[in-house]
């Protein structure tokens, strides 16, 4: 039995939610998002809540129950609070600029990097940090790991990009290991 999948949803004020066929479809203050159903999880709105329950038969349906939940459950959140994710970059000469919908990176390489605006993400910059936002969590979890792939966090001075918070294990250099 999943504990998550047993855990009821509680639908906000000014939150709609439409389930057709195999189909859903939230809309909030912020925007709308729309995902596939998981075949094996039955899903029911009463009033403000959303109940599910797996179909009986299969050990895979109660395994996709607490995913499913999991999943409607961050569609909620997206279409009232949002999502993001904030990048922090280090290195000597290290850019980051929005033009438009894009993101144009300056990373230390010959040429600029250009990451391409994508309908629901969008993109600012501050000194050293960039910040991700949208309405869907897979979304701007994957636009962020792409730019940190660009240049990730080099384990002897750290620079690289890295996400908030992240921590890197520095190695001794030459120098140290020399000296002991």
């Amino acid at each position: 039995m999943s504990k998550i999948g047993k855990k009821p949803i509680e639908i906000p004020t000014g939150v709609n939610v439409k389930v057709e066929a195999e189909t859903m479809t939230i809309k909030g203050p912020k925007g709308e998002l729309t995902k596939p159903l998981i075949r094996g999880v039955n899903v029911v709105v009463d009033a403000n809540l959303i109940k599910l329950t797996p179909v009986e038969g299969n050990k895979e349906n109660i395994a996709k129950w607490g995913l499913q939940r999991a999943l409607i459950a961050n569609m909620i959140t997206g279409v009232t609070a949002g999502f993001e994710k904030v990048l922090e970059f280090q290195g000597i000469g290290y850019k980051a600029n929005v033009k438009g919908k894009d993101l144009e990176l300056s990373l230390g390489y010959s040429h600029p990097i250009i990451i391409p605006g994508i309908e629901g993400i969008s993109f600012s910059v501050e000194k050293s940090s960039i910040k991700i936002s949208g309405l869907n969590k897979e979304l701007v979890g994957k636009v962020a790991a792409e730019i940190r792939e660009k240049r990730p966090p080099e384990p002897y001075k750290g620079s690289g990009i890295r996400y908030k918070g992240e921590v890197i294990k520095k190695k001794a250099g030459k120098k140290a290991v020399a000296a002991s």
